[in-house]
């Protein structure tokens, strides 16, 4: 259950950060200089940042629950296949380009989950 909980967290990490970044993109430009308050207030108020807000909280739960269970040192690696997530969903739900740079990170970053995880 614990590797399952570190996971959904994981998951439910990344899918709020899509629903948090679609609303940031249906807003517009936002000028923070002009305006923080305001700004802010804009964004706050955007139903897919709320949402993504939400899901990202909901994952929080799941992972409090995770490190109540195991080491930090190994459930915190875990972490970084969110990067993995977020770039391949960033790139098939949002249509952004990962440079052949970006994707040799991702894959350093499985095999060093992948140790982490073995040990």
């Amino acid at each position: 259950m614990t590797t399952a909980a570190l996971v959904i967290s994981m998951v439910l990490g990344v899918v709020g950060q899509l629903f948090i970044k679609r609303g940031l993109n249906n807003l517009g430009t936002l000028n923070f200089a002009a305006g923080l308050v305001g700004s802010y207030l804009k964004v706050f108020l955007s139903p897919l940042v709320i949402l993504g807000l939400g899901i990202y909280t909901l994952g929080v739960f799941f992972w409090l629950y995770a490190l109540s269970k195991v080491d930090l040192s190994y459930a915190y690696p875990f972490v970084s296949l969110s990067y993995v997530l977020v770039i391949l969903a960033s790139m098939i739900f949002l249509g952004e380009h990962i440079t052949p740079l970006r994707g040799a990170g991702v894959a350093a970053i499985c095999v060093g989950v992948l140790l982490i995880a073995r040990s």
